[in-house]
């Protein structure tokens, strides 16, 4: 694919403050993203289905239905990437947002500057590898270690044949821990190779990511990631 011709994303923006709002959009235009508004949880829902954007900027303390219900509800339609606003630094909001799904969290105030490079962090981990125009198709790039395997470029994860839907972040996690299945990886390794370096999260929200991976799998009787006690994880056996 040429430059020219590259995907331009769309992002939804919902927040009931018109000025974040604004702030916002300027800053993703510049970025260049396409951007849609929404300024309550009602109209964030509506506008998701109509547009299908490829990330939602999401506010947690909206009127009509809140942030965390509309989490909710976009979950139960598939894997968008979502990043949470919230005025409050509240480790448990915090953890709640990442809890239902959410892929990252920003506290208002926040710097514009770094929203976009959040944005950018989450929809380059959720991007196929692009294919040059002149280069025949490829096959997908897939890491597989026991019953566990990830398509890089299709963006699945597969236990034992069933397929597993992940967030980006949850994706992130476990490509890590798959480029060494024997190393054990402390929190920060793992949060920089699902985010990316430069972002700092606390324990519990990489705990919180972590849970969420393992609740998924064992609904499949799997268990990809093994608790080094005091040290950190590693992939177990995968054995299904």
């Amino acid at each position: 694919m040429h430059a020219s011709e590259s995907k331009v994303y769309s992002v939804l923006v919902a927040d009931d403050d018109p000025h974040i709002r604004e702030v916002v959009r300027f800053a993703l235009k510049k970025g260049g993203y396409n951007v849609v508004e929404a300024k309550d949880g009602r109209l964030a829902l509506e506008a998701f289905k109509t547009h299908n954007p490829d990330l939602v900027v999401l506010d947690i303390g909206m009127p009509e239905i809140d942030g965390t219900e509309v989490c909710r509800r976009i979950r139960l339609e598939g894997q968008t990437p979502i990043i949470f606003l919230s005025s409050r630094d509240d480790e448990i909001d915090r953890v709640v947002g990442l809890e239902l799904g959410g892929d990252d969290y920003v506290t208002k105030p926040f710097s514009p500057r770094e929203l976009v490079a959040r944005v950018k962090a989450v929809l380059r981990r959720v991007s196929p590898t692009p294919t040059a125009a002149d280069t025949p198709a490829q096959e997908s790039r897939v890491l597989s270690h026991g019953s566990l395997s990830l398509d890089l470029d299709r963006f699945h994860a597969h236990w034992a044949g069933t397929a597993i839907t992940l967030t980006a972040t949850e994706f992130g996690i476990l490509k890590t821990l798959m480029g060494f299945p024997g190393k054990v990886y402390s929190r920060d390794e793992l949060m920089t190779g699902a985010y990316g370096h430069g972002t700092v999260v606390s324990d519990r929200t990489i705990d919180s990511h972590l849970r969420r991976v393992r609740s998924k799998f064992a609904k499949v009787d799997g268990e990809p990631i093994e608790t080094v006690h005091g040290i950190g994880y590693r992939l177990g056996n995968c054995i299904g």
